[in-house]
């Protein structure tokens, strides 16, 4: 608590929301429905043991379905609450194998099964189909080191061969005492002896003040370094905890997470380029604002509201007014559409900036490769730069790519129009005009990249 007071500056903090009668309240909510099973779902891997200690007897007591227990190991909590759930009596639990294990994602299956070895208990699982796929999953963990965040292997180990040293099997059954006798901080040291000694990463700090999802982080760093921004990594997680109070503390978890966290990367590129924060507003923050994907947990206030939408009013989704995505015919493509079956069309519904340009790609392929020629892309053009700029110039916020141009030479434009939508950190962001004037020249073409300084509209 002391940190989220840290990081959010000058703001009142809501009473507690999140307490145990909420979660046991929302599963037995979900049971009288017919939930079939109840998973507590920690993306962040924020729960530390003591809680998970008075949460599972919670719903052990109340609950007659089974309980499943999802967590992750950035912060350092994971492996130390998944062992405080098993000994509390939950059904089932959530595991990495070995070499994709740890860190942003759960603990380790091998870890588990020591742990429930020592416990008495038989868990479902075939270990020897597990030393198998681990082994496939070393060479794939490294085939993707240009996108491991981490870039921490943990040492090779495998619980039915390798025999355990001294130290860390006398650390297991201390873990197990601890637990038992309620004493969570000495059983939380007793986790990160063993996690060290097979190499896991220690536990992150940024991420436990930023109080975000393992994914979310490694998603963020991994877009950061596509942007070419890695510099504003520690200032957007600053950001996080406020943007996320502005927003009505929505759960960060897809797609609210991706929101708030491309959310808070706009605003530490304000801050850096000397804006006020919120400068620049992604679509889907906007929505979330508005109340379009649901009430949050605490109500956004209104002045914010305004200021980000233009109204204070909450205004829930209208499905009666909703458009489908356009589905174009690709001329240059054989005159087939872009979306070409149920699949894509879904996925050009969901992620409709980021399925453009996947699927223009894949039908440009298929078609190449059918008329065994090379043809030119027909979504990036170079742009003719040899007439020097003597207009006022509109230039990107942010690095990103253009998603959709809504201007062409010899538009009059008014202060407050937008002339481009930006999709930056997988978010559509409506680039306004600070000018008036008339659209002397349009200095991008859709699909390309910019920079955060790339001119992109030219107005006389």
């Amino acid at each position: 608590m002391e940190r989220i007071k840290a990081s959010i500056k000058g703001k009142s903090l809501p009473k507690p929301i999140f307490t145990d009668s909420y979660f046991l309240s929302k599963a037995i909510e979900m049971e009288q429905l017919g939930a079939d099973m109840i998973t507590i779902k920690d993306m962040s891997g924020l729960i530390p043991p003591e809680k998970v200690s008075k949460l599972i007897s919670l719903f052990k007591k109340y609950i007659k379905v089974p309980i499943d227990f999802h967590t992750h190991c950035t912060p350092g909590f994971g492996l130390a609450s998944v062992i405080t759930a098993i000994i509390k009596g939950v059904d089932i639990v959530d595991t990495n194998i070995w070499y994709f294990s740890g860190g942003p994602a759960a603990p380790a299956i091998e870890l588990i099964y020591l742990f429930c070895k020592k416990l008495g208990i038989e868990i479902d699982v075939n270990m020897e189909a597990v030393a198998k796929i681990n082994k496939e999953l070393y060479s794939i963990r490294q085939e993707l080191s240009e996108f491991d965040a981490i870039k921490k292997m943990p040492k090779n180990f495998n619980p039915l061969t390798d025999a355990l040293p001294a130290e860390i099997d006398k650390a297991i059954d201390k873990t197990i005492e601890l637990c038992k006798k309620g004493n969570f901080e000495d059983m939380l040291e007793q986790c990160h002896k063993i996690e060290a000694h097979f190499g896991f990463p220690a536990p992150n700090d940024l991420v436990k003040s930023a109080q975000i999802p393992g994914g979310m982080y490694t998603n963020m760093v991994a877009q950061l370094k596509q942007l070419d921004a890695e510099e504003i990594l520690n200032k957007a997680m600053e950001l996080i905890p406020t943007v996320r109070l502005d927003a009505g503390l929505p759960p960060l978890v897809t797609p609210t997470s991706q929101i708030v966290g491309a959310q808070a990367v706009n605003c530490a590129l304000d801050i850096k380029n000397g804006k006020p924060m919120y400068s620049n507003v992604s679509n889907q923050f906007a929505s979330l604002v508005k109340g379009e994907y649901g009430r949050t947990p605490i109500a956004v206030k209104e002045e914010f509201r305004e200021k980000i939408t233009g109204s204070p009013k909450e205004t829930p989704y209208d499905t009666s007014k909703y458009q489908m995505q356009p589905n174009p015919i690709l001329s240059n493509c054989g005159d087939t559409k872009l979306a070409i079956n149920d699949k894509e069309v879904l996925l050009l519904e969901l992620f409709p900036s980021i399925a453009k340009t996947f699927l223009t790609k894949k039908r440009e392929a298929a078609y190449q490769m059918d008329k065994q020629v090379v043809m030119e892309s027909a979504y990036i053009e170079d742009v003719d730069s040899s007439e020097a700029i003597t207009g006022q110039v509109i230039t990107s916020p942010m690095p990103g790519t253009v998603f959709k141009i809504n201007v062409k030479p010899g538009d009059t434009i008014k202060v407050g129009d937008s002339v481009i939508i930006l999709e930056s950190m997988k978010m559509e962001n409506n680039i306004s005009t600070t000018f008036s004037g008339k659209v002397k020249r349009v200095l991008v073409k859709e699909n390309q990249r910019v920079n955060d300084t790339t001119p992109l509209i030219e107005i006389e």
